[in-house]
Protein backbone atom coordinates (compact mmCIF):
# COMPACT_ATOMS: atom_id res chain seq x y z
CA UNK A 1 0.00 0.00 0.00
CA UNK A 2 1.70 3.39 -1.04
CA UNK A 3 1.75 5.75 2.16
CA UNK A 4 0.77 9.41 1.47
CA UNK A 5 4.47 10.78 0.65
CA UNK A 6 4.42 7.93 -1.77
CA UNK A 7 1.66 9.09 -3.62
CA UNK A 8 2.65 13.07 -3.30
CA UNK A 9 6.09 12.05 -5.07
CA UNK A 10 4.41 10.03 -7.96
CA UNK A 11 2.31 12.92 -8.43
CA UNK A 12 5.45 15.46 -8.55
CA UNK A 13 7.41 13.59 -10.94
CA UNK A 14 4.76 13.50 -13.23
CA UNK A 15 4.24 17.22 -13.12
CA UNK A 16 8.08 17.50 -13.65
CA UNK A 17 7.99 15.58 -16.79
CA UNK A 18 5.94 18.13 -18.88
CA UNK A 19 7.82 21.01 -16.69
CA UNK A 20 11.16 23.08 -17.21
CA UNK A 21 12.50 25.95 -15.91
CA UNK A 22 14.97 28.14 -17.73
CA UNK A 23 16.77 31.81 -16.70
CA UNK A 24 14.19 33.64 -18.43
CA UNK A 25 11.21 31.83 -17.09
CA UNK A 26 12.21 29.52 -14.17
CA UNK A 27 10.70 27.00 -12.16
CA UNK A 28 8.92 28.34 -9.04
CA UNK A 29 8.71 25.37 -6.60
CA UNK A 30 6.69 24.94 -4.11
CA UNK A 31 7.39 22.55 -0.80
CA UNK A 32 5.14 22.94 2.60
CA UNK A 33 5.45 20.73 5.45
CA UNK A 34 2.86 20.68 8.48
CA UNK A 35 4.23 23.81 9.79
CA UNK A 36 6.58 25.42 7.10
CA UNK A 37 6.03 26.78 3.45
CA UNK A 38 9.53 27.09 0.88
CA UNK A 39 9.58 28.50 -2.18
CA UNK A 40 11.95 28.80 -4.87
CA UNK A 41 13.16 30.05 -8.35
CA UNK A 42 14.31 27.35 -10.04
CA UNK A 43 16.78 27.36 -13.47
CA UNK A 44 16.51 23.48 -14.39
CA UNK A 45 19.45 23.97 -17.73
CA UNK A 46 21.88 24.77 -14.74
CA UNK A 47 20.48 23.33 -11.79
CA UNK A 48 20.59 26.54 -9.80
CA UNK A 49 18.11 28.37 -7.40
CA UNK A 50 17.78 31.52 -8.43
CA UNK A 51 15.38 33.19 -5.61
CA UNK A 52 14.14 31.80 -2.14
CA UNK A 53 11.91 32.53 0.38
CA UNK A 54 10.17 30.76 3.28
CA UNK A 55 7.85 31.39 5.97
CA UNK A 56 10.68 31.19 8.78
CA UNK A 57 12.16 34.79 7.59
CA UNK A 58 12.01 37.79 10.28
CA UNK A 59 9.55 39.65 8.00
CA UNK A 60 7.36 37.04 7.92
CA UNK A 61 7.19 35.50 11.38
CA UNK A 62 6.26 38.87 12.35
CA UNK A 63 2.58 37.78 10.51
CA UNK A 64 -0.25 36.68 12.63
CA UNK A 65 -2.22 33.87 11.57
CA UNK A 66 -1.99 30.58 10.15
CA UNK A 67 -0.02 29.20 7.39
CA UNK A 68 -2.85 29.83 5.06
CA UNK A 69 -2.24 33.58 5.88
CA UNK A 70 1.82 33.49 5.60
CA UNK A 71 1.88 31.78 2.80
CA UNK A 72 0.53 34.27 0.50
CA UNK A 73 3.15 36.68 2.38
CA UNK A 74 5.47 34.46 1.37
CA UNK A 75 4.53 34.37 -2.33
CA UNK A 76 4.43 37.94 -2.34
CA UNK A 77 8.02 38.25 -1.00
CA UNK A 78 9.77 35.76 -3.48
CA UNK A 79 7.82 38.18 -6.21
CA UNK A 80 9.90 40.99 -4.97
CA UNK A 81 12.97 38.85 -4.64
CA UNK A 82 12.17 37.85 -7.95
CA UNK A 83 11.68 41.35 -9.82
CA UNK A 84 14.82 42.87 -7.83
CA UNK A 85 16.70 40.06 -10.01
CA UNK A 86 14.83 41.55 -13.29
CA UNK A 87 12.59 38.23 -13.46
CA UNK A 88 9.25 38.82 -14.50
CA UNK A 89 7.89 35.23 -15.77
CA UNK A 90 7.65 31.44 -13.98
CA UNK A 91 6.73 28.14 -14.47
CA UNK A 92 4.25 27.11 -11.21
CA UNK A 93 5.27 23.45 -9.94
CA UNK A 94 2.76 22.69 -7.72
CA UNK A 95 5.25 20.13 -6.05
CA UNK A 96 2.80 17.47 -6.41
CA UNK A 97 0.33 18.93 -3.89
CA UNK A 98 -3.04 20.06 -4.84
CA UNK A 99 -3.96 23.33 -5.91
CA UNK A 100 -5.95 24.77 -3.42
CA UNK A 101 -5.68 26.10 0.43
CA UNK A 102 -1.59 26.74 1.07
CA UNK A 103 -0.39 26.23 -2.60
CA UNK A 104 -2.94 28.85 -3.93
CA UNK A 105 -2.67 30.86 -1.34
CA UNK A 106 1.55 31.33 -1.82
CA UNK A 107 1.28 31.51 -5.74
CA UNK A 108 -1.95 33.98 -5.47
CA UNK A 109 1.07 36.11 -3.49
CA UNK A 110 3.81 35.46 -6.12
CA UNK A 111 0.92 36.83 -8.72
CA UNK A 112 -0.05 39.80 -6.59
CA UNK A 113 3.71 40.72 -6.39
CA UNK A 114 4.43 41.16 -9.79
CA UNK A 115 5.35 37.65 -10.93
CA UNK A 116 3.36 35.85 -13.84
CA UNK A 117 2.51 32.76 -14.61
Amino acid sequence: MKTRKDKRTQRHRRVRARIKGTDERPRLSAFKSNRHLMLQLIDDIVGKTLVAANDTEVSIKKTKGSLLVRAGKVGELLAKRALEKKIKQAVFDRGGYKYHGIVKAASDGARKGGLTF
